[in-house]
């Protein structure tokens, strides 16, 4: 059931017990951008697709590059969902692979016409630094733009990495809208760790 609550477009507005809020911001691009170089020293690199059979390690992966910037949306709700959502043909989810080991997450959603969606784009923590952020990116864009689609949109928020918005710039997108998403604190019932996302502190209700 959803909730609602009334908040000034002109001052501060206190949230609810037990909730939290994100500036969204949407980006968008409509045709392929040239792609930057590939940083040196990124061939050690590369991509697996995985899929429904593959449900508990995208959890896993999930869990522990999301923990940081509060991704929670999978968390809260059955394996089953996550489940479907790889079994569908219309949704491309890989791990990225580095030293033998799951490093990243990159997940595309083509299940709207025409369109697609950088779903998630994660990447961790000892890899960061190493040109892995771009050299992912480019296997976004050169995976969206294989499909007839005429936009690619992705959006970011103030739980985020604070050079996220920055990132996807300089990567071709352009911002079109902004949004305030009010959800309930995941951590408060468990989904996410008290420690996960320390620069958003918890506030007991």
């Amino acid at each position: 059931m959803s909730e609602t609550f009334s908040i000034s477009l002109n001052g501060v507005t206190d949230l609810p017990p037990g909730k939290l809020a994100a500036i969204v911001t949407s980006l968008e691009m409509r045709a392929a951008p040239p792609l930057r170089p590939d940083p040196p020293g990124t061939g050690g690199f590369s991509l697996e697709q995985i899929g429904a059979a593959d449900t508990a390690r995208y959890l896993s992966i999930y869990r522990v590059l999301g923990e940081r910037w509060m991704w929670f949306s999978r968390l809260v709700k059955p394996a089953a969902h996550s489940e479907a959502i790889l079994a569908d043909a219309a949704v491309l989810c890989f791990v990225v692979r580095f030293d033998g080991r799951d490093v990243g997450l990159l997940e595309l959603d083509f299940r709207v016409a025409g369109e697609g969606e950088l779903a998630f784009f994660g990447l961790e923590e000892s890899v960061l630094g190493k040109g892995a952020g771009r050299w992912l990116m480019n296997r976004a864009l050169e995976l969206a733009w294989a499909r007839p689609i005429s936009r690619f949109w992705v959006h970011t928020c103030t739980l985020d990495h604070q050079s996220a918005p920055e990132f996807y710039q300089r990567s071709g997108f352009e911002a079109f809208k902004r949004s305030i998403e009010v959800v309930d604190d995941p951590r408060l019932a468990g989904h996410l760790p008290r420690a996960a996302a320390p620069h958003h502190p918890v506030i007991d209700g």
